[in-house]
């Protein structure tokens, strides 16, 4: 495994780096490994990476929804995945 040092990053870039690591409940490394991974296109997504983890990314994500019957149609594919 190698190692990196960034140099001269802004304090903006870090601190939400260090939120989005929060969020995603992952050390701050762990969070620049999954951004640099995501990057250069070589993450494979997880099965439950699929769903919301926590009623606020749910809300998140159905909130970026444009009608109503877009997010009952995302309701219920999340049921019929979730009844599984």
């Amino acid at each position: 495994m190698g190692q990196i040092i960034v140099r001269q990053l802004e304090e903006a870039v870090l601190e939400a780096v260090k939120r989005r690591a929060v969020a995603n409940k992952r050390s701050t490394e762990a969070e620049v490994r999954a951004i640099l991974t995501d990057a250069v296109g070589l993450s494979t997504p997880r099965a439950d990476d699929r769903h919301p983890r926590t009623f606020r990314d749910f809300v998140g994500i159905a909130a970026n929804r444009r009608t109503q019957d877009e997010i009952d149609t995302y309701v219920r594919a999340l049921r019929d995945e979730w009844d599984r």
